[in-house]
C-alpha cells in the first residue's frame, strides 16, 4: 500500500517468464512499488545529504547514547505516501534522533530499484511499498530485509470518466489504468473485478474489463486523450485526474476492514539491523515522532511534504491536487501486517505470485520498544515475526 511515475508496489512472480516478457517494455523505465509505488508524481532518482536543521556536531543521538555508525543511508520516494520520510527530513526530526550519525539519502522512482540498492548496501533503511518488500524478502529466501515499522495507509482511489461510467456496473468493456503490472493497485483492481464477477487475464489485462498498465506520469494525459476511461491509482495521481473532470467511483479504503491497508512501510537490511540496532532504533524514534508531528500539525506537515517534493521533483503539487490527496492518507506506526498478508493472497489469486512464505518478514521488536517508552500499545506482526 507504492509509491514515482510508476508505483513501487509490484508483485513479480519468480520464474514467471511470460509475465516478465509482456511487462518488460512497459516497465523499462522502472528502476521500487509507490505509489505515491508506488506512487509519486514526477519524482526522480537522486543522492543527497541529510535534510533538516539538527546540530551535526552532537556526539550522541537524542536518547543520549553514542550511536554505533557514523552514517545511515536512507531511501524513499518523493511522493505523498512517503510523507513520514519527507516531513521527518524536512523538519530535522530524524536527524535530531540520530545526533552525529549523518543521514545520507537516496530518492527512488520505483520499488525494485530500492530493493536492489538495499541488497547492494547502497542504502540501509528505506520507506517502500508492500509489494517490493514481499518480493525482496521472498526472492532472497528471507535473508535480505525486515519490515520494522509502518508509515502510511490509504491514498488509493478508482476514478472514472463520469460521461462513460456512472456506477461499478458500467465497468464492463471499459479501459481502466493501473500503474504497473502486478503492482499493489494492479492486484487490488484484479482482485476487486474478480469478486464482482468480471473475468480478466492477469498477464495481458484483457477481458470483461481492459486493465491498461500505464505509468502514473502519463496517466493524466491518457485520460485527457480518452485512451482510458478511468484508473485505480494512488495519490496524488487520483486527485490530478479529478482536476481533469474525473470522479471518484471508489475509495480503496472502503473495501478493507477498518478502512486501513498498508501502502508504505519501513524496511531495513538484516545486516545493518544486526550490526547497528541502536541506529535503527533511532530512525524508528524519528519515524514515530514524525508521525506524531504530522497528526498534531497537519497543515505544516503537508507544506513540508510539498516543499520536499518540489526540491526532489522540481515541481510542487497544486492545492487542488495536494489538499485532497494529503487528506486521504493516514500516517501511522502500525505496519498493518494482516493487510500485507491479504495483499499477497490477492496476488496469488490473480496468478501474479506463487504462495509466498512470509514467516519472519517482520521484526517489530525495536518499534515496540520505542512505543513502550512513549506509553503506547505494541503493534502486532500477524504471526509473521518468527521464522
Amino acid at each position: 500500500m507504492a509509491p514515482s511515475p510508476a508505483s513501487s508496489h509490484a508483485f513479480v512472480r519468480p520464474n514467471a517468464g511470460r509475465i516478465r516478457r509482456s511487462a518488460a517494455a512497459a516497465l523499462a523505465g522502472l528502476t521500487a512499488v509507490a505509489l505515491l509505488s508506488a506512487c509519486s508524481y514526477g519524482s526522480k532518482a537522486a543522492d543527497s545529504g541529510s535534510g533538516g536543521s539538527a546540530d551535526p556536531a552532537s556526539a550522541t543521538g537524542a536518547s543520549g547514547a553514542k550511536l554505533s555508525s557514523p552514517t545511515v543511508k536512507i531511501g524513499y520516494f518523493a511522493n505523498l505516501t512517503h510523507g513520514t520520510a519527507l516531513v521527518g527530513l524536512q523538519e530535522g526530526i530524524l536527524q535530531k534522533e540520530l545526533g552525529a550519525t549523518q543521514i545520507k539519502t537516496q530518492v527512488f522512482n520505483a520499488g525494485p530499484a530500492e530493493i536492489e540498492a538495499l541488497n547492494a548496501g547502497s542504502i540501509d533503511i528505506g520507506w517502500i511499498g508492500p509489494s517490493p518488500a514481499i518480493n525482496g524478502y521472498t526472492k532472497s529466501d528471507g535473508k535480505s530485509l525486515k519490515i520494522i515499522g509502518g508509515s502510511a495507509s490509504g491514498g488509493v482511489k478508482l476514478v472514472v470518466n463520469p460521461e462513460k461510467i456512472s456506477s461499478l456496473d458500467d465497468l464492463r468493456g471499459k479501459k481502466i489504468a493501473t500503474p504497473q503490472l502486478g503492482n499493489t493497485q494492479d492486484v487490488a483492481l484484479l482482485n476487486y473485478l474478480a469478486r464482482k464477477g468480471f473475468k480478466v487475464d492477469a498477464a495481458s489485462g484483457s477481458g470483461d474489463v481492459s486493465v491498461v498498465r500505464t505509468d502514473n506520469k502519463v496517466t493524466p494525459d491518457a485520460y485527457r486523450q480518452g485512451s482510458i476511461d478511468g484508473a485505480w491509482v494512488p495519490e496524488p495521481t487520483a486527485s490530478k485526474l479529478v482536476t481533469l473532470g474525473a470522479k471518484v467511483l471508489l475509495n480503496e479504503k472502503d473495501v478493507w476492514p477498518d478502512k486501513k491497508f498498508v501502502i508504505t512501510n519501513l524496511i531495513v537490511s538484516q545486516k545493518f539491523l544486526k550490526e547497528h540496532p541502536d541506529v535503527v532504533e533511532a530512525v524508528l524514534r524519528g519515524s514515530v515522532n514524525t508521525n506524531a508531528f504530522i497528526k498534531a500539525n497537519p497543515d505544516k506537515a503537508k507544506a513540508d511534504a510539498n516543499e520536499a517534493i518540489k526540491k526532489e521533483a522540481g515541481n510542487a503539487l497544486e492545492p487542488a491536487v495536494l489538499d485532497p490527496a494529503w487528506a486521504d492518507i493516514d500516517f501511522l506506526d502500525d505496519p498493518l501486517a494482516g493487510t500485507l498478508q491479504a495483499e499477497a493472497d490477492h496476488a496469488v489469486t490473480a496468478g501474479l505470485l506463487k504462495k509466498p512464505n512470509l514467516n519472519g518478514i517482520y521484526d517489530l521488536t525495536l518499534l515496540n520498544k520505542v512505543l513502550a517508552a512513549k506509553g503506547q500499545a505494541p503493534v502486532a506482526d500477524a504471526g509473521l515475526g518468527a521464522k
